[in-house]
């Protein structure tokens, strides 16, 4: 009978998120304000039960093989397994329109046979999903990682989020330390980065505002052509934006934060042969094809799979955060710059030494990057309005 429940529902669901519409991979639209990284005092204390092996479901609203998030938690779950910390069974439940009905029934399914300690799902796009869930097993303990729209509404679900605002940070450094470095081909010496932003929406501009605030403390002078495909997918329309900004305003560095919809900025990049593309979420120059790989210096990432192996270090040592979010940063292990590869062959020791004492900074505290998310002020579009060429 709950099958039977469970698919109608998925029906209904379906078309509510048809309705309502969805940001994109790394955005939300409207998310609750992230926590900080929650130490051990604000946790909920359990005593670890020594040498336990975690039963886990991995519910992939799509299929393995993305190189990106699903793949990065794949990873950090089986080097778990391969740890003997866990048991996992990863469900590939598809990802078109055809396959979101399975999602709710697949849910419930996994919900209702008792068989796990923790039932793993992620993305913008399965929340409304996992809040109807959870709700009817209250015993069941959920992760979702990458959404914060129902924080603290459940308290058996924890929500994993990432700093974007951190990773912008080193992103902004390393970028302008690079848009005016001449010997490097196809830089131009005008202080000009273009950003192709998803969604103009708080988890998108997050990484905004850490990569404005990190090109400033560069170059005070900076400017930043930003732009929004208002999807994730359309890459026709971040090429005619990276087009733009690359002939325009003379930009030589394209950070691509739109899915894959911002790889059209390196389409850009490349086609011109005047600039250079930044790469976001997974390294990049292992995705792309072999010529677009070679004009991406570095990607930004987040870091799904260590993550994971980060929640189940601390929940072995009886910290857990069950109805909270946990916020991951550098320290975690969450976000973090490719720095093999073209970062290393291209940038110079001094970006090189920027970049890592920019890191070294967050991670003492001497600088704090504001977050777009939760922030009322206006803040960041002001900001982002300010730079414009």
């Amino acid at each position: 009978m709950k099958k039977f429940f469970a698919m109608m529902l998925a029906l209904v669901m379906t078309m509510s998120l048809a309705a309502c519409g969805g940001s994109g991979s790394s955005g939300s639209s409207a998310p609750a304000a992230p926590a900080a990284s929650a130490p051990a005092s604000s946790a909920a204390a359990s005593a670890p039960e020594e040498g336990k092996v975690y039963s886990v479901c991995n519910l992939v609203n799509g299929n393995l093989g993305d190189k990106s998030f699903f793949d990065s938690a794949a990873a950090g779950l089986e080097q778990l397994k391969a740890d003997g910390r866990i048991e996992v069974n990863t469900i590939e439940m598809g990802g078109t329109d055809e396959d979101k009905p399975t999602w709710l029934s697949t849910l419930y399914e996994v919900s209702e046979s008792g068989e796990y300690d923790l039932i793993i799902c992620g993305t913008y796009q399965m929340p409304d999903y996992l809040k109807e869930v959870a709700t009817q097993y209250p015993d069941q303990m959920y992760l979702i990682y990458d959404d914060t729209t129902y924080v603290g509404e459940n308290s058996n679900v924890v929500n994993m989020s990432f700093k974007q605002n951190d990773l912008g940070y080193l992103m902004g450094v390393f970028a302008a330390g690079m848009t005016t470095d001449t010997s490097i081909a196809n830089v131009n010496p005008e202080p000009v980065l273009g950003f192709v932003g998803g969604v103009d929406s708080p988890v998108i501009n997050d990484f905004l505002y850490g990569f404005i605030l990190g090109a400033q403390s560069v170059n005070p002078d900076v400017k930043i052509d930003t732009r929004y495909t208002n999807d994730y997918v359309d890459t026709a329309i971040a090429k005619e934006y990276g087009l733009s900004m690359i002939n325009d305003n003379k930009c030589d560095m394209i950070w691509g934060v739109a899915g894959n919809a911002g790889n059209g900025a390196a389409e850009a990049a490349l086609e011109t042969g005047k600039g250079w593309f930044l790469g976001v979420d997974s390294d990049q120059e292992q995705t792309l094809s072999a010529d677009l790989a070679a004009i991406t210096l570095t990607s930004g990432l987040k870091n799904i799979g260590d993550g994971l192996i980060w929640f189940f270090d601390e929940w072995d040592a009886g910290r857990t955060y069950w109805g909270q979010e946990i916020n991951l940063g550098i320290a975690e292990g969450g976000v973090g710059l490719v720095t093999d590869k073209n970062f290393d062959k291209y940038a110079s020791a001094d970006v090189k030494a920027a970049v890592a004492a920019a890191q070294e900074d967050i991670l003492s505290g001497k600088i704090t990057v504001p977050s777009a998310i939760g922030d009322t002020s206006g803040a960041v579009e002001a900001l982002r309005d300010s730079v414009r060429p």
